[in-house]
């Protein structure tokens, strides 16, 4: 079997290798997220606004920090990944911290097999779509769990990012979806220094592809934006050019690094027709 056959046992591996450096890393601030630290950004909270009372889908949740953050706020949250140790990790968190997530262990594509229900806001954020082969069979999941005018908010690295290489000196990938990029990896994004050596199987996704699945989904986009900066300082060669931005440092703001969206669900596919 060829490894992109096989890609979700291949990813899991080594997303399962990275929950405990990542508990342990100065990049998720566990400590002070315990002591009542949101790990949401401004960007999200600015689409998300007041949630108290909401339900909330939370797909590709890693070890949940957002979900109980949404939580926290007053939303009702489901969360998901499918790394089972990461979301066992999610799970001993909410225990520790008395707040109520409903965290499930599923791959999204498998995700309408085991829940059901919809949602007011699906929500999912930073290095999420990178993982998936097929961007229609995710809308169409985002559609599927979406109450009729309830909101999709996306937050994600921009394609551009992923045409380059860690140096960002090269572009060394297409922008378009041409296939299943396969590397091995040494660290992680959160300690590069980590004793952990993974094999990654990912896909590029261009704006076009993204917008065309929430189109052809019946997802209405109601705002979109992008970013030269990342909250995150979770790439090489960055500068913190204001509190809590990163910069790729030689490349200044030439470069998209983030984009965000809102998208509304309707139940009126020809909507969307010309």
């Amino acid at each position: 079997m060829k490894a992109e056959e096989d890609y979700l046992a291949i990813n899991k591996k080594s997303w399962n290798q990275r929950v405990q450096t990542h508990l342990d890393s100065e990049f998720y601030e566990l400590p002070a997220f315990l002591k009542g630290k949101s790990s949401l950004n401004q960007i999200e909270l600015d689409l998300l606004k007041d949630i108290k009372g909401k339900s909330i889908l939370h797909l590709q949740c890693h070890f949940g920090q957002d979900s109980i953050s949404l939580a926290r706020m007053g939303a009702k949250v489901t969360a998901v990944d499918f790394s089972d140790k990461a979301i066992d990790a999610a799970k001993e968190l909410c225990t520790k911290l008395g707040v109520d997530v409903n965290f499930l262990c599923s791959d999204i594509y498998e995700l309408p097999h085991i829940l059901d229900g919809q949602f007011d806001i699906v929500f999912t954020s930073y290095g999420t779509i990178g993982w998936l082969p097929d961007l229609q069979k995710w809308a169409k999941v985002v559609s599927h769990y979406l109450k009729n005018k309830g909101e999709f908010i996306f937050v994600e690295f921009h394609p551009v990012v992923w045409m380059f290489d860690d140096d960002f000196s090269t572009a060394s990938y297409s922008y378009f979806n041409t296939g299943p990029i396969v590397e091995n990896e040494s660290g992680t994004y959160a300690d590069r220094n980590a004793e952990i050596q993974a094999q990654n199987i990912a896909w590029n996704h261009g704006m076009a592809e993204v917008m065309q699945a929430l189109i052809d989904n019946n997802l209405q986009l109601r705002f979109l934006e992008e970013y030269d900066y990342s909250p995150y300082n979770c790439f090489r060669h960055t500068e913190e050019f204001e509190p809590g931005k990163f910069r790729i440092r030689h490349l200044q703001n030439t470069l998209p690094i983030l984009f965000d969206l809102k998208a509304l669900k309707t139940d009126n596919p020809s909507y969307y027709r010309l």
